[in-house]
C-alpha cells in the first residue's frame, strides 16, 4: 500500500514577493477597477480575487468572451485603501498607515474580509490618538464593531476636552454621539459639553441645511442640565432664545431644580437616622456616577421635606 505523501513548504517570502509583483500590474491582468473619487485605474487578476474573497467572486462573475472586460467602478473606496485590500488578498500581508487604516477597515468590513478586519482593528488600537479617536468611533458605530466602540469611548473619557475640539467630533453622526453623552466618566464639565453639542449641531445644520434645534433633537435629551449651576442655566436660556438648541420645557424643568451646585459639603438629615455627608465639588468632572447619585438624593430629599444643611 502506498504511503501518503509528505507536504513540504518552500520559502514563503519569495512566494509573497512574486505575488506582490503582480499587484496593480497590467501585465497578465484580466480585470480593471476604477476606484475612488479620482477614478484611478487599478489592475488585478480575476481568478486570484475570486478564490480569496466571496465579494469579488460575486462581483466579477464568470468571464464572458475574450479580451479585457469593461472596468468595474468602485467609487466609494479610496484608491489607497483598495490597493491595501488587494495587497492583503495577493500576499496575505498588508502595510497599514495611521492616516488610511480606517478606510482599509471599512473596505475589509464591506468585503467580508474578517482576517484583514481584525488586523486593522489591532492596528487602530495601537495608534489611536485624540485626532483619530472620533473618526474611529464613527466607523465602530456604523459597522457595529462593539469592542472598538468601547475602546474609543474609554479613550475619549480619558481625553475629553481634547477630543471635543477635534474635527472628528463635529462630524460624528447622532448615533455615534449618543454613547458619549450617556457616559458617566467624561472628564469635562456639563457646560463645556453643552457648548460642544451646540458646535456639533451647527456643523450638522450647515451640512444638512436644517435648523440647529432639529439636528440636535436626537441628542439633547442626554445633556444633564441639572448639573449646571444656576448662572450657567440662565446663560444657556439666553443663548437658547437667540439660537434654539434645547426644548424650552427641558430648560424650565432644569431651572426649577434646587441649587445643589456647591463647592462645600452637604449634610443630609434623615429622621431617626445618622446624618449623611455628601461632598459636592463643582471643580471636578460632574458626570461621575457617584456624584450624580449624591445630587439625586439631595434633590429628592429636599423636595420631600428633609433637611439639607450646608457648611
Amino acid at each position: 500500500m502506498e504511503t501518503p505523501g509528505l507536504v513540504v513548504q518552500g520559502e514563503a517570502a519569495s512566494f509573497s514577493t512574486a505575488l506582490r509583483s503582480l499587484l496593480n500590474n497590467p501585465q497578465y491582468s484580466d480585470v480593471c477597477f476604477v476606484v475612488g473619487q479620482e477614478r484611478q485605474e487599478v489592475f488585478a487578476h480575476r481568478c486570484l480575487l475570486a478564490c480569496r474573497c466571496n465579494f469579488f467572486r460575486g462581483l466579477l462573475g464568470p468571464k464572458l468572451g475574450p479580451g479585457m472586460p469593461s472596468p468595474v467602478v468602485l467609487s466609494t473606496v479610496p484608491a489607497e485603501a483598495f490597493l491595501a485590500v488587494l495587497e492583503f488578498l495577493y500576499t496575505n500581508s498588508v502595510r497599514l498607515h495611521r492616516h488610511s487604516v480606517l478606510e482599509v477597515l471599512t473596505a475589509a468590513v464591506e468585503y467580508g474580509l474578517e482576517e484583514l478586519r481584525e488586523l486593522c482593528l489591532e492596528f487602530v488600537v495601537k495608534v489611536m490618538d485624540v485626532e483619530m479617536v472620533c473618526e474611529a468611533l464613527q466607523v465602530a458605530v456604523t459597522f457595529g464593531l462593539g469592542a472598538l466602540q468601547e475602546r474609543c469611548v474609554a479613550f475619549i473619557e480619558a481625553h475629553s476636552r481634547e477630543a471635543l475640539r477635534t474635527r472628528g467630533f463635529l462630524e460624528l453622526s447622532a448615533p455615534a454621539l449618543l454613547p458619549l453623552l450617556r457616559s458617566d466618566r467624561l472628564c469635562v464639565d456639563e457646560a463645556e459639553l453643552v457648548l460642544a453639542a451646540r458646535s456639533w449641531a451647527r456643523v450638522g445644520a450647515a451640512v444638512l441645511e436644517r435648523p440647529v434645534a432639529e439636528v440636535a433633537a436626537p441628542v439633547v435629551r442626554e445633556l444633564r442640565l441639572a448639573l449646571l449651576a444656576p448662572a450657567e442655566l440662565s446663560a444657556l436660556e439666553e443663548q437658547n432664545q437667540r439660537e434654539p438648541l434645547i426644548p424650552t420645557c427641558f430648560l424650565k424643568l432644569s431651572l426649577q431644580i434646587p441649587d445643589t451646585q456647591s463647592k462645600s459639603s452637604c449634610l443630609l438629615i434623615f429622621p431617626n437616622s445618622a446624618p449623611i455627608v455628601f461632598l459636592i465639588h463643582v471643580g471636578a468632572p460632574a458626570r461621575n456616577l457617584h456624584l450624580r447619585l449624591a445630587l439625586f438624593l439631595c434633590i429628592t430629599a429636599a423636595s420631600c421635606g428633609f433637611h439639607l444643611l450646608r457648611d
